[in-house]
């Protein structure tokens, strides 16, 4: 790894110099990526000084520096985590040989497709929050808002990297078109569905960041475990970013349940339309939010059938989660999964070839990491000795891919009919009266150490900085 050299249009650490070929072609991408930036990235945030975090080195022990940035001028030097040295492919029908450091023209297509599928959310999740900057419920929130823009722009860079410096002509298009897609256009969207959703308000946003950003854990995961080794370093590097992504969510959420139950408690009610005129989220509202944001990312996941699972497995292209933990063979020819269908109304399990279920494994891997954070935010009303419990629906609600798209399915697995759906799914998903009332309360709070009367502050500040700290300069 090359050391970094941040007086250079591209800080970087894997000797952009001696590459003059590619140095060219990421430079000319570069004005594309701020003008992209400029144009529907953070809205009116372009002089404001942020106390960020940007990363410096590969050493878990010190590898982000804090202060004060402009957004638009934010700097990072990381690309690729250190190479493993003989580092070997450890499952699929490669396994025991030494991991690629190029890409092998048999696999080029698809690691071009996984690649370009990453990436394409990196930027996606920028423009969904472009406007959440104006409605900020205080200098803390907007600075954790930014950190996670400027942390998706770097992944984006990332994977550019990787596609200028591995995949010629056709890499160069792709990352263009990284930058062409837009969520939620109806000619040119984003690639997967959840990132053409819209995040209008703050808690979409920590919902959002909760369990959407848990899905790109659990990718990058996965990709960690790739043979190519170039893509297995990027995205573990990733990885340490997205953990502060997860704690935004995990803990806004926190404080809006905090905050909810403090003003049940004083006014001794639980009656929704009181807890709404003293301007705090009810609780039944927040089940339906986090039932819309966590069966939307479910379907992140694929199809629980794919022999394109099975083909990037096999191929070494993507493993699973925590792939080294796993007591079997790490080929998985003989091993069976099971998966949910429905049949003549009703759910059933049935097994099928483990590795056509791969999504499935990955997504029940998932769903057992996000029931422990929902959990947590039950501990909020137990302490508050509220009477009321957050839960994940069961993974058939609300589904639009895979066998169980389109089936009527009650949050706690049972079968409905179409009718049942109809009259109750107001009970069971944010309705527009929802979504208005929600955003009604979402207006600037930006005095240091204020915060909206929706939410509460948080235990303590960011590396270790007051909670009324300037976080966020203003010119």
């Amino acid at each position: 790894m090359s050391t970094i050299d941040y007086s250079v249009k591209i800080p970087n650490n894997v000797d952009l110099s001696g590459d003059r070929t590619l140095q060219r072609a990421l430079e000319s991408w570069q004005p594309n990526f701020i003008k992209w930036w400029d144009d529907v990235g953070p809205e009116g945030s372009t002089h404001y000084d942020v106390y960020l975090r940007t990363a410096v080195s590969v050493d878990p022990q010190g590898w982000a520096q804090f202060g004060y940035v402009k957004m638009r001028d934010y700097r990072w030097g990381i690309f690729l985590n250190p190479a493993e040295q003989d580092r070997t492919i450890h499952f699929g029908d490669h396994k025991g040989e030494k991991a690629w450091q190029e890409v092998p023209g048999e696999h080029r297509a698809n690691l071009r497709r996984i690649i370009v599928t990453q990436g394409d959310t990196e930027p996606a999740s920028v423009e969904q929050q472009r406007h959440l900057g104006l409605t900020a419920p205080s200098l803390y929130d907007l600075r954790n808002l930014f950190q996670v823009n400027v942390e998706e722009g770097r992944h984006l860079w990332a994977m550019v990297y990787l596609l200028h410096k591995y995949f010629g002509r056709d890499g160069r298009e792709e990352a263009e078109a990284l930058l062409e897609r837009q969520s939620g256009d109806e000619n040119n969207p984003r690639i997967l569905g959840a990132f053409n959703e819209k995040t209008p308000d703050w808690l979409s946003f920590f919902m959002f960041t909760y369990f959407t950003d848990r899905d790109g854990k659990f990718q990058l995961a996965a990709l960690a475990e790739s043979a190519f080794d170039p893509l297995a370093r990027t995205t573990r590097f990733m990885l340490t970013e997205e953990a502060h992504h997860m704690f935004v969510g995990e803990s806004g959420v926190s404080r809006v349940l905090q905050r909810t139950c403090q003003v049940m408690n004083e006014l001794g009610t639980d009656d929704v339309n009181k807890l709404r005129a003293a301007g705090v989220i009810d609780l039944p509202t927040m089940q339906r939010y986090l039932n819309f944001h966590y069966s939307v990312t479910i379907d992140l996941f694929g199809a629980d059938q794919s022999s394109n699972a099975a083909t990037f497995y096999s191929s070494g292209l993507k493993g699973r989660y925590e792939e080294g933990k796993r007591a079997d063979d790490h080929a998985l020819h003989d091993q069976s999964y099971k998966v949910l269908e429905v049949v003549d109304g009703k759910l059933q399990e049935k097994d099928v070839p483990m590795l056509n279920a791969l999504n499935e494994v990955l997504r029940d891997d998932y769903i057992k990491d996000s029931n422990a954070g929902v959990a947590r935010w039950n501990k909020v009303m137990e302490k508050a000795g509220i009477d009321f419990r957050l839960s994940v629906p069961h993974k058939a609600f609300n589904r639009q891919i895979g066998a169980l798209a389109g089936v009527r399915m009650s949050p706690d697995g049972r079968p409905v009919t179409e009718q049942e759906w109809e009259s109750r799914k107001n009970e069971w998903l944010p309705t527009d009266g929802d979504r208005s009332f929600v955003a009604s309360l979402m207006k600037q709070c930006l005095a240091p150490g204020k915060f909206a009367g929706w939410i509460a502050p948080p235990v303590m500040g960011i590396n270790r900085q007051p909670v009324d700290f300037d976080y966020v300069k203003f010119q």
